[in-house]
């Protein structure tokens, strides 16, 4: 497929059809279920960092967090201690907040304790949806929720284990990030073929 064709294709109205890497991330990942491990930390660090800020942003950045973070790598993250917390609250690469740079130190030690429990964490996030897409049939962008009765679940359950920047909010928009489900509106093209 041409660059002038992947550009005619219909796509979800959300997507900023004017930023590749916007475009590159609604055709390549944005509802394609996930079950690595490194993904699953690296989209709950990129959805909490994301809060209140654009996708857009966090995109811009989102090599400079794979540099920050280790590659996303739970282990190594989870092992960071005060002065690795400063050198980070010094890097232009990341968004410099120094609530959601602890929040990702914290969310990675809880995330370690899921896996030890349950094995993988994609074992235990794709456990609320018995291991199977939730596929919706959206056709306006208003009709999307921005949250939902099971991210709702799911952000209480993450809340009461201790990580942060995990609302129902954040969790919906992980659980459309990573596949759980599949919110493409109907006039997508993705919609066929996540």
């Amino acid at each position: 497929m041409t660059h002038q064709q992947a550009d005619q294709l219909p796509r979800c109205n959300w997507v900023d059809q004017n930023n590749p890497l916007y475009v590159a991330y609604h055709d390549e990942e944005w509802g394609v279920p996930v079950h690595d491990e490194r993904k699953h930390f690296e989209m709950l660090v990129l959805e909490g960092a994301q809060a209140g800020l654009s996708w857009a942003t966090i995109l811009n950045r989102r090599e400079g967090y794979r540099q920050a973070f280790d590659n996303f790598d739970p282990e190594k993250v989870a092992a960071y201690d005060e002065a690795k917390v400063e050198t980070l609250l010094q890097n232009p690469g990341i968004i410099r907040n120094r609530l959601k740079v602890r929040s990702a130190v914290k969310n990675a030690q809880v995330f370690l304790e899921i896996q030890r429990e349950y094995g993988t964490f994609d074992h235990y996030i794709w456990g609320f949806v018995n291991h199977q897409p939730v596929v919706n049939h959206f056709q306006q962008l208003k009709e999307i929720p921005a949250q939902t009765p099971l991210s709702v679940e799911i952000s209480k359950d993450l809340k009461k284990r201790g990580m942060t920047f995990v609302g129902p909010t954040i969790i919906y928009a992980h659980m459309q990030a990573i596949g759980m489900v599949n919110d493409h509106q109907l006039h997508c093209y993705k919609r066929q073929q996540p």
